[in-house]
C-alpha cells in the first residue's frame, strides 16, 4: 500500500470524526432556549382568534347581465348579522365591461347586502382610458354593473380636473355592452390642453 493511500485510507476516519466533534461542540455551546419568550409573529391574542368569524383575502367573480366581468377581493371578511351586511376591508373591485372599457375601484372598506358592495373609506376608480375619480362613497350593484356616488366627486382625467356632485358608470342600456361614465349636478372643469 502507497503513501497516498494511507493517506486517504486515514483522511476517510479522521474527516467525518471531526465534522461530528464540530457539530457535537456547536449544539452543546449553543443557547438554551428561553421558554418565556413569545413568537415574535403571534401578534393577536389566539382566543379572540378563534372566537372570531372572518375569512382572510376572500375573492368574489361573477358576469352582470350586460355581460361585464364583476371581481372583488379583500384582505378580510366579516359576516352580517341580522341588522347589518357583511364587512370587508381593504377592498379592490374591478369591473370589465364586454367593449373593453374597465374601471378598478379601491376602499378601505365594504358592507355588502343583497347585490349592493357599498364601498368608502377612501374610495378611487381608475379607468383604463386615464380617468382616476376619488369619492368619499361609491355604491356598486353586481347584478347591474353599475357604479353610483350620490357624493361630490373629484376627477382627473386626460384633460383636466372636473368635480361633480353626482357620478355615475352604467352600462349604456343598448345592449351593445358599452359602459358610460355620467357626471352630473353642477359639473365644474378646469381644462389643461
Amino acid at each position: 500500500m502507497g503513501t497516498r493511500s494511507r493517506i486517504v485510507a486515514w483522511l476517510r476516519v479522521l474527516l467525518p470524526l471531526t465534522a461530528l466533534a464540530i457539530l457535537s461542540v456547536l449544539f452543546l455551546l449553543g443557547r438554551k432556549p428561553d421558554p418565556e419568550a413569545s413568537i415574535p409573529y403571534a401578534d393577536v391574542d389566539p382566543r379572540e382568534l378563534a372566537e372570531r368569524q372572518a375569512v382572510t383575502s376572500p375573492t368574489y367573480a361573477g358576469v352582470t347581465r350586460d355581460g361585464a366581468q364583476l371581481s372583488i377581493s379583500a384582505a378580510e371578511a366579516l359576516p352580517g348579522d341580522r341588522t347589518s351586511g357583511a364587512q370587508a376591508q381593504a377592498v379592490r373591485m374591478t369591473l370589465r365591461a364586454s367593449d373593453g372599457r374597465a374601471a378598478d375601484v379601491s376602499a378601505g372598506a365594504a358592507s355588502m347586502a343583497d347585490q349592493q358592495v357599498r364601498l368608502g373609506e377612501g374610495v378611487r376608480m381608475t379607468t383604463a382610458d386615464g380617468w382616476v375619480l376619488t369619492a368619499p362613497e361609491l355604491l356598486a350593484s353586481t347584478t347591474e354593473g353599475t357604479l353610483l356616488s350620490e357624493d361630490e366627486v373629484n376627477v382627473l382625467a386626460p384633460f383636466g380636473r372636473l368635480t361633480a356632485g353626482r357620478m355615475e358608470f352604467r352600462p349604456s342600456g343598448e345592449g351593445s355592452g358599452d359602459h358610460v361614465l355620467d357626471l352630473s349636478g353642477g359639473v365644474r372643469l378646469i381644462y389643461r390642453p
